[in-house]
């Protein structure tokens, strides 16, 4: 199989670096100054057995390829935000023997969030969704890195909206021959939903800094426990935080990489790239709606959403708000 990857930023990038580095053929999708190194110098991955450059064929959209092959998959790795977008460029695009990329070619997920595969599915019939435990970071055009050892990352993976098929298997064998682990589950919604509620505290990463200190990491719980409560009251299944370390192990240890210092997360890494966009409509925002939907109150997931959702568009510096700032923002708005 071909894998082309939409989206060839620190996630994408890490995936298509690796599989390219066991022998797989990769296309590489990007837009701006990261699709113009990448054609220039080539994809560098840093990683914690060394730097690795691959020379691969790198598109700004569909249009360079002509027709796609039938035996093409699809990795859907950009934001949220730019979802839709993506979808509506590669959805109609022609594959040799006839049909189009949405009716013939699989489609995988491999972002946070639950949103993108549900946008997905309205245009492609085979959708799959992965849980991307993946640390890894956009350094700068041309250049990614991921910093876990041994295994690069875990990305669970099944259909939309649930079970499991002879695709996804031979996707997930070539990612475990390109240092990942990538377990085949007929419920891998369980395990997003599991992400989405680690993947609240993004937003608060990228406000306030580190969610280190004993104050930080006591907001969060308390924004991850608005989450929880509205899962349960939507009827929504999460593995546990048990389970998700039972399988994870100790799998993936980060180590420290020279010249590539990880800032932070993805929200972070998108307000330090001042993209003017971040992801938090579709992870707090997520939150926000279903406790909308089923009467739950989130003030604190829809507070994140909207200092997030104003620190791209002002293009503030991430982490630049104290925590007693938010602390005092937050007391006032649960009362």
């Amino acid at each position: 199989m071909r894998y082309i990857i939409i989206g060839a930023g620190a996630v994408g990038g890490t995936i298509g670096g690796r599989l390219a580095g066991s022998g797989h053929e990769v296309v590489l999708v990007a837009r701006g100054a990261h699709h113009a190194a990448l054609r220039e110098g080539g994809l560098r991955l840093k990683a914690p057995e060394g730097e690795f450059t691959y020379r691969l064929p790198t598109v700004d959209g569909p249009g360079p390829l002509g027709e796609l092959r039938a035996d093409d998959v699809l990795v859907l790795a950009v934001k949220t935000q730019d979802s839709e977008a993506a979808l509506q460029a590669w959805a109609p695009v022609l594959v040799e023997g006839g049909g189009t990329a949405a009716e013939r070619l699989p489609l995988v997920c491999a972002q946070n969030g639950v949103e993108s595969q549900r946008l997905a599915l309205r245009r492609f019939r085979h959708v799959y969704g992965v849980c991307v435990w993946l640390p890894a970071t956009y350094v700068e055009p041309g250049v990614v890195s991921a910093a876990g050892t041994p295994l690069t990352g875990v990305l669970h993976l099944g259909r939309h909206p649930h079970g499991t098929d002879e695709t996804a298997r031979l996707i997930a064998a070539d990612l475990e021959k390109s240092k990942f682990e990538a377990p085949v589950v007929p419920d891998v919604a369980r395990w997003q939903y599991a992400k989405l509620l680690h993947n609240l505290g993004t937003a608060l990463e990228a406000v306030t800094g580190p969610v280190a200190d004993d104050g930080a990491q006591a907001f969060y719980a308390r924004v991850r426990a608005e989450g929880e409560a509205v899962l349960d009251a939507a009827g929504i299944p999460h593995t546990s935080v048990e389970e998700q370390q039972r399988i994870r192990g100790d799998k993936i240890t980060l180590v420290p990489l020279p010249g590539t210092p990880r800032g932070g997360g993805s929200s972070w890494q998108s307000l330090t790239r001042g993209t003017g966009t971040i992801e938090a409509d579709y992870l707090n925002g997520e939150i926000v709606l279903l406790g909308r939907l089923h009467g739950v109150p989130t003030p604190l997931n829809e507070l994140l959403q909207q200092l997030a959702n104003t620190f791209a568009r002002e293009r503030r510096a991430a982490g630049s708000m104290p925590l007693s700032e938010l602390v005092s923002l937050a007391d006032r708005v649960t009362g």
